[in-house]
């Protein structure tokens, strides 16, 4: 009788758990995997990530692909997709991620401004500005120290901090343009020279959450569980381990 009603328990939980695809910006790729790890470990939920620069996702839910939770890389992309009526409400800010330069090469980043013009620094690599908020802000760093026209046909332009990444990370970049998360993580943690830049000359990059319509519409709690979860005190001190500003 007891192995049948824990059978009966068991199937009950496996039914009732669902798996929910979220959109989640490139640079909080490493940190996802601890996120979900300890979602599905308190709920039991699982969760299945995409990773891609904020606004070519903006342009995908827009077209309707099927995600449930956005997790983006700035506030402006969520609030458009919130405008348009494909949030279920205005994105709230989950965490302040933080800028770096990262290089493979033997270069001294202290005197970063004058590595990036050495001669030897062929190609840097940056996300593209136009679709990735860390891209943006990049560029604002070099154009307020009036670099940005200097550098330009150095200048080497990813889909997505992931793609930045790899570039960096292959080498086939000199040095480029990524997120702290990205140099604090396991998988790269240790691997070539890294510095963070000064903050007062880029915009904080605030990162926003929202629950999309097909979430929703097709997985209403558990998107709204998910939710919640990534501004608990667990989601939280995962992003500050991760080298994020919490809010």
């Amino acid at each position: 009788m007891r192995s049948s009603l824990c059978c009966a328990l068991f199937f009950s939980v496996a039914v009732q758990a669902e798996t929910l695809s979220v959109a989640v910006a490139a640079n909080v790729q490493f940190v996802f995997d601890d996120l979900k790890a300890t979602f599905k470990q308190d709920t039991g939920h699982e969760l299945q990530a995409s990773f891609n620069s904020s606004g070519k996702f903006v342009a995908q839910i827009s077209n309707g692909a099927p995600f449930d939770v956005f997790l983006s890389a700035d506030m402006e992309f969520p609030e458009k997709l919130h405008k348009d009526g494909y949030a279920m409400q205005a994105p709230k800010v989950y965490a302040y991620g933080a800028l770096v330069l990262w290089t493979m090469k033997d270069l001294d980043l202290q005197q970063w401004q004058a590595a990036l013009q050495q001669a030897r620094v062929s190609k840097i690599a940056m996300a593209n500005p136009k679709t990735a908020p860390y891209g943006r802000e990049a560029m604002r760093v070099l154009s307020a120290y009036q670099l940005e026209q200097s550098l330009q046909p150095r200048l080497v332009f990813a889909e997505s901090i992931a793609q930045t990444n790899q570039y960096i990370h292959s080498g086939v970049a000199d040095l480029g343009f990524t997120a702290k998360s990205v140099v604090l993580s396991p998988e790269m943690k240790g691997q070539g020279k890294w510095l963070e830049l000064p903050r007062d000359v880029y915009q904080p990059i605030a990162q926003g959450a929202v629950i999309l319509k097909h979430g929703k519409e097709q997985h209403a709690a558990v998107s709204q569980q998910f939710y919640d979860f990534i501004y608990s005190a667990k989601a939280r001190a995962i992003f500050a381990r991760y080298g994020y500003i919490l809010p």
